[in-house]
C-alpha cells in the first residue's frame, strides 16, 4: 500500500490501475447529442459515469485501491468517510473482495446512497456534515479497530483509478480540444490530467467546481491549499473543504484553469441531459457541461469532452430540482 513519503503517482499508476479494474468496472459508453453540438457549435463527447457500476466514477479508484490490500489489511477491514458516491464505491468493491466495511457518511446524504452503501453490506456510521469532521473520525475508526483508511479523493491509489476514465475517453474518441471535469477534492481532476498530459497534451483541462465552494480556484490563487466551511450547494458529492495533499500539486502543475458554476447552471444541464441523452445525472455530474455551456464562443468548432461523474440522486429530489 501506498505511503505519504513515496512520489505522486504517474500515467503508469494508471494503466496499472486500468488493468487491475477490468472485467470489475464497466468501461462506459461516450454520449453524443446532435442538438447540443448544433446548439453550441462545437462537437461533444460525453464520458457517461453515471452509467458506471454503482453510479459513479468513484468505484474505479475505490477498487484500485482495496485490490491493493496485503491480506492483512484485508481480514481487518476498510474504513472510508464520503457523502455518498465513494461510500457505495468502497462498500462493492470491498463486498466483491471480501472485505469487511465500514463507512462514515453524513445524516443528510442523499437517501438513495445511503440504502445502497447499506446494500452492499457495510456498516454506516453517522455524523453531521456542518458540525463534526468526518476526517477525525474515519481516523478515529481506523486506530481503533485497526482498519485501513481510504479517502475519496487522497490517495495516490485512488487517483490514478479515477484517471482511467479519461484515458478510456481519449482511446475511445482521439485527441480532445478542450476537457471539462467535475471538481471536489480532486481526486477525478488529478487523474484525468494524468492521462490528458500522457496522452493529449494539447488538450486543455478546466476543473469545474461549485460556485459556492471554489476552494480550488483560492488554492490555486494563493499557491497553497485554501480550507472553507462545507459550501451550500445542491452539489453534494463536491462539498469538499479543500484539496488534498497530493492532489493538490497534481492540479497546480498540470491543470489549465479551475472554473465553476452555479446550482441554477447545473438544475438546467440536468434537465438536458434528462431531455435529450434521456440519462439521469446527478448536480455534481453536471458541473463540467455546465462550465462548457457558458464558454461555448470560446469552444466553436472544437472538439470537447465532458465527464459526466455520476448519477445518483433520489428521483424525488431530481422530479423537484427539475421542477419550472
Amino acid at each position: 500500500m501506498w505511503n505519504m513519503t513515496e512520489t505522486l503517482p504517474t500515467y503508469d499508476d494508471v494503466v496499472r490501475a486500468h488493468e487491475r479494474i477490468a472485467g470489475h468496472a464497466h468501461r462506459t459508453p461516450v454520449l453524443t447529442s446532435r442538438l447540443t453540438d448544433a446548439e453550441l457549435g462545437a462537437h461533444f463527447f460525453f464520458k457517461a459515469e453515471n452509467l458506471q457500476r454503482m453510479g459513479a466514477f468513484k468505484f474505479r479508484g475505490a477498487f484500485n485501491a482495496l485490490s491493493r490490500f496485503t491480506p492483512e489489511q484485508r481480514r481487518a477491514g476498510v474504513v472510508a468517510y464520503s457523502s455518498g458516491n465513494h461510500a457505495q464505491a468502497v462498500a462493492l468493491a470491498a463486498s466483491i473482495l471480501g472485505i469487511p466495511a465500514t463507512i462514515v457518511m453524513p445524516h443528510d446524504a442523499p437517501a438513495a446512497k445511503l440504502a445502497a452503501t447499506k446494500g452492499y453490506g457495510a456498516s454506516v456510521v453517522s455524523y453531521d456534515r456542518y458540525t463534526e469532521d468526518r476526517e477525525e473520525i474515519g481516523r478515529a475508526l481506523a486506530a481503533e479497530h485497526g482498519l485501513t483508511l481510504v479517502p475519496p479523493y487522497d490517495h495516490p491509489d485512488v487517483m490514478a483509478g479515477q484517471g482511467t476514465a479519461a484515458k478510456e475517453l481519449f482511446e475511445d474518441v482521439g485527441e480532445l480540444d478542450a476537457l471539462f471535469v467535475p471538481l471536489g477534492g480532486g481526486g477525478l481532476l488529478s487523474g484525468t490530467l494524468l492521462s490528458a498530459r500522457a496522452l493529449a497534451p494539447d488538450c486543455t483541462v478546466h476543473g469545474v467546481e461549485p460556485e459556492a465552494g471554489n476552494d480550488a480556484q483560492l488554492s490555486l490563487q494563493r499557491g497553497e491549499i485554501v480550507h472553507i466551511d462545507t459550501p451550500q450547494t445542491i452539489a453534494d458529492g463536491a462539498q469538499t473543504q479543500h484539496l488534498g495533499r497530493h492532489t493538490f500539486p497534481v492540479i497546480r502543475d498540470h491543470v489549465t484553469d479551475v472554473l465553476t458554476a452555479t446550482d441554477a447552471q447545473l438544475v438546467d444541464c440536468m434537465r438536458l441531459f434528462a431531455s435529450r441523452m434521456k440519462t439521469v445525472v446527478e448536480p455534481t455530474g453536471c458541473l463540467g457541461f455546465a462550465a462548457a455551456r457558458e464558454r461555448a464562443d470560446a469552444l466553436r468548432g472544437k472538439r470537447v469532452g465532458v465527464i459526466i461523474s455520476g448519477g445518483n440522486v433520489d428521483l424525488e429530489r431530481f422530479a423537484g430540482l427539475l421542477m419550472p
